[in-house]
């Protein structure tokens, strides 16, 4: 979602906690990003400001970009005329994405002076300004002429003006009879929507809150509220301003899959269970954590697709050549067919001739029934049977070869799908380098980095069930084989889910009996590790790891196991969280 006016309020009384602080640095990391590095009496905080159309925002932050070696024209005007500036106040545009930084400042002349800084938090005009004392603009971080707007230019020395506001009505300000006024006002339809055109300052979620707080979670249209339902909008006027002015805010972060999908500074009821929330003490922890975790899946998302790519393509290819398999060998199994045919020419030469295509004959095997047989016109009725008991020949050459080919394929097929299966749920830029090595060891990839150092192994994901026991979970086959094969102990438990691509899971037993609870939550683990995390009744197979061996030549990840029991359970990523450590 897009930073709101209404979340943006909640982001200038967070920064009116730091009036006074000073300016001690400013780094410009992207072309389109500021860090302003203020210190107050006890400590330091870096203020992002964003212009950048997808992640337009402002906010302190914990994970600075890196900044380049030469400051940009920008970040070099920003040092000068703002220097070690005080920051006196911070003002927002009515309840609009617009908020005012105003530092006081020493001039060229030695006089102080007040300098602000507009950050305007509207998509892909989304802009930070830099203004002088006298309202006159010194220059922007995007710089709008004629050409790219013929409403406002932004320039130097062009006096500043306010972007033009939209004709809604303020939450903070107006009352709740001025605000039905002005939705009924408005053409009828649905109630969400229409909030969304008569308020200043909401956001989509924030108004489909607001519907459904009032309806109950039923979409209706404005001209059908009932009079109760009037007065639950009215009182939900009332609790929003009443968390905005009273600083009563919930900040929450709507996971989807543990991906973030939306936030807002209250909680969010209108997804009901189906999203996971994630709370934070301020705005400004919840604006880094969205951002930066947002970026980082969209970054892996990226980084990984071309080793997706590969592996789909493989998969495909090994799929193909399983398929022509599976064909050679049903085709294998007519065999007994040649022999038959060969042992019929050869009793019968005397009634065949040298240039038929075809003969019927009696099978004396079946009560003589007749059987046609195709004959090769080149070849003599003789030639012609050594043809099919050579056929018959290569078909039970053919068998035996095939079928070890077949289980090769299969083997392959799988390991191919478990590591898709452990790509798609990497979360770390070395896991991904781990996969990759993993896939040049096993000859899928060029080592283009023949003599470059490995980096050290990641250590296995680690829980703590609610028994106390510790549950180790592989992040990929090459992890998988050393945690079950090296690191696990005879009488620990392996976990797996069954037939289906996944990590290898151990209860770590320490010499004790392991309870049931503890084996069930192993479970789950296991299937939430794996394909199945979507799924539901997930059957996860589970033996002592005595029991479990590498076939040899296997794949890595690959192994068998025997004296197993399945578990039937439901993967949940609020128990993986809950356990993590």
């Amino acid at each position: 979602m897009a930073l709101d006016g209404a979340f943006l309020s909640t982001i200038k009384t967070e920064l009116e906690q730091y009036l006074g602080s000073r300016i001690d640095r400013i780094h410009q990391p992207s072309r389109e990003e500021i860090i302003i590095v203020l210190r107050w009496k006890g400590g330091s905080g870096r203020l992002l400001l964003s212009a950048n159309a997808d992640n337009a925002r402002i906010h302190f932050t914990n994970h600075p970009p890196e900044n380049p070696k030469v400051p940009p024209m920008f970040c070099m005007l920003l040092r000068k005329h703002l220097g070690s500036g005080k920051l006196v106040a911070v003002r927002q545009l009515e309840m609009d994405r617009v908020l005012y930084l105003d530092f006081e400042t020493t001039n060229e002349l030695g006089d102080t002076v007040v300098m602000t800084i507009a950050v305007e938090i509207m998509g892909r005009h989304s802009n930070i300004i830099v203004i002088n004392q006298e309202g006159k603009i010194l220059d922007a971080i995007k710089r709008v002429d004629a050409s790219m707007s013929g409403v406002r230019m932004i320039l130097p020395n062009l006096t500043y003006t306010i972007p033009p506001l939209q004709d809604k009505k303020n939450l903070l300000v107006s009352t709740n009879d001025e605000l039905i006024q002005a939705l009924n006002e408005q053409p009828n339809g649905e109630l969400s929507k229409m909030l969304l055109r008569t308020i200043q300052g909401i956001s989509p979620i924030l108004s489909r809150e607001m519907a459904f707080y009032t309806t109950g979670g039923t979409e209706l249209r404005r001209d059908d509220l009932t009079g109760q339902q009037t007065a639950r909008l009215r009182q939900c006027f009332d609790n929003i301003r009443d968390i905005l002015t009273h600083n009563r805010t919930k900040f929450t972060v709507l996971l989807d899959q543990g991906k973030p999908k939306d936030f807002s500074f209250l909680p969010i009821a209108q997804y009901g269970g189906f999203l996971e929330a994630k709370l934070f003490d301020s705005a400004s922890s919840l604006l880094d954590y969205f951002y930066v975790e947002r970026d980082r899946v969209a970054r892996m998302k990226q980084r990984s697709h071309d080793l997706l790519k590969m592996l789909l393509n493989t998969s495909e290819r090994i799929s193909r050549k399983l398929e022509i398999q599976r064909n050679e060998l049903e085709h294998s199994m007519n065999r007994d067919e040649y022999r038959l045919f060969g042992d019929l020419i050869n009793a019968n030469l005397y009634r065949i001739q040298k240039g038929e295509t075809r003969v019927t004959l009696e099978n004396y095997y079946d009560d003589n029934k007749p059987v046609t047989i195709l004959l090769d016109p080149m070849l003599t009725p003789a030639q012609n049977a050594q043809r099919y008991y050579s056929d018959y020949k290569k078909a039970i050459t053919a068998e035996k070869m095939l079928t070890g080919l077949l289980e090769q394929s299969e083997q392959e097929l799988a390991y191919i799908d478990s590591v898709f299966d452990t790509v798609s749920r990497t979360s770390t830029d070395q896991e991904i380098a781990e996969i990759r090595e993993e896939l040049m060891e096993q000859g899928y990839l060029k080592n283009t980095r023949r003599n470059a150092k490995h980096a050290k192994p990641l250590p296995p994901l680690k829980y703590q069930s609610t028994d106390g026991f510790t549950i180790l979970c592989g992040r990929n086959n090459k992890q998988n084989d050393r945690l079950t094969l090296k690191e696990a102990k005879n009488y620990d438990l392996w976990c797996h889910t069954k037939n289906i691509p996944g990590s290898h899971v151990i209860i770590l037993s320490d010499g004790k009996e392991i309870p049931d609870s503890t084996i069930e939550q192993a479970c789950i683990l296991a299937a939430y590790h794996s394909k199945a995390r979507e799924s539901r009744l997930v059957p996860v197979d589970y033996t002592l790891v005595k029991y479990v061996k590498k076939p040899n030549g296997a794949k890595p990840g690959m192994v068998i196991f025997t004296n197993q029991q399945t578990a039937y359970v439901n993967p949940s990523a609020e128990l993986e969280q809950e356990l993590k450590q």
